[in-house]
């Protein structure tokens, strides 16, 4: 209330000095009637330099609000003058002060949550590579059992692939601190997954045909876009019929990975990319985690390699772009 009053101080100033004035005035002049625009012109006059003084104090205060863009350094009135300007002011440091204070929590907590994350993923990985040894000792002998270690082999490596999923969206958080462009011969990385998938392959009786010429070169990050290209291939093996054969063709700077099985619907094709997005097939199979073509979408647009994906007819084939990474 106290700042009401000290906001109006003027408007009030102006109002009592009129009460005293007018009855002077009207005395002043007997016949009101004869100088009525002589009157309606002081009125005015007044009325226009109390609004230019109104305006001259406060000209900083309409221009912060009417900014319709803010940088840290313009979020402040500089030199407020108006006891208006000067409370807003005051007000804008106290948010900003809650705001940075609530930003430094959120930003501990993340670090935290990432930093046991992080500790948790790794402590899981050495028990899997001792599980992992077990099984194969185990599927070599021939036991009745075999087809049995055969299945806890298969669902060992499925929750090693989610575990190293999960290191890899816990490192994206700086992605672009830990690039390093360099070189690569794209038929040896493709060649490098398709090895490292080559069990899955022969469980799927999914068969890799390559398309490429041995001495094709392009300069990207060779950990990173492993890490994409295991992904793609892996998605490839997990949607094809069996007895297919998934494609792999590198011409005109473009690697297409092609696998035959059911089509993505239209409406899917632009949402696979999202977060946590299974889709109907992902649903159906309970085998999608939702975060593997999120990965690839964005450690490809941090490589700058862009994409397309289509499916039509049963066929559906992911393409990378390597145009701009062909030459350094």
């Amino acid at each position: 209330m106290r700042l009401f009053f000290q906001d109006h101080a003027s408007v009030i100033f102006l109002y009592g000095i009129s009460f005293i004035l007018l009855p002077w005035l009207f005395q002043s002049l007997d016949d009101l009637s004869t100088h009525y625009y002589y009157f309606i012109f002081l009125v005015c006059f007044f009325f226009i330099l109390w609004l230019i003084g109104r305006y001259y104090r406060r000209r900083k205060f309409y221009a912060h609000l009417q900014n319709a863009t803010f940088t840290k350094n313009e979020l402040h009135l500089y030199e407020p003058q108006a006891l208006i300007e000067k409370a807003y002011s005051q007000k804008l440091r106290q948010l900003q002060y809650l705001y940075l204070s609530q930003q430094q929590l959120l930003e501990e907590q993340a670090r935290e949550k990432q930093l046991v994350l992080s500790h948790f993923a790794h402590q899981m990985k050495t028990p899997l590579s001792v599980i992992q040894l077990t099984i194969q000792s185990r599927t070599y002998e021939a036991t009745e059992q075999s087809d049995y270690w055969q299945t806890i082999h298969n669902e060992c490596d499925k929750l090693t692939f989610t575990l190293n999923q999960l290191l890899t969206y816990e490192r994206t958080s700086n992605l672009v601190a830990d690039l390093k462009i360099e070189p690569i011969v794209i038929k040896g990385l493709v060649q490098e997954v398709v090895n490292d998938l080559k069990d899955y392959f022969i469980a799927k009786e999914v068969f890799p045909k390559l398309s490429i010429v041995d001495s094709e070169v392009i300069y990207s990050d060779r950990k990173w876009l492993k890490i994409v290209l295991y992904q793609i291939v892996n998605n490839a093996i997990k949607y094809s019929e069996s007895e297919t054969s998934i494609q792999i063709i590198y011409g005109n700077a473009t690697l297409q990975i092609i696998n035959s099985g059911n089509t993505i619907l239209d409406s899917e094709i632009s949402r696979v990319f999202d977060l946590f997005y299974t889709g109907i097939k992902g649903r159906i199979s309970g085998e999608a985690s939702g975060i593997g073509l999120y990965l690839v979408k964005k450690i490809l647009a941090t490589l700058e390699h862009p994409f397309t994906l289509q499916s039509h007819n049963q066929v559906t084939t992911f393409s990378i772009d390597f145009s701009n990474s062909t030459q350094k």
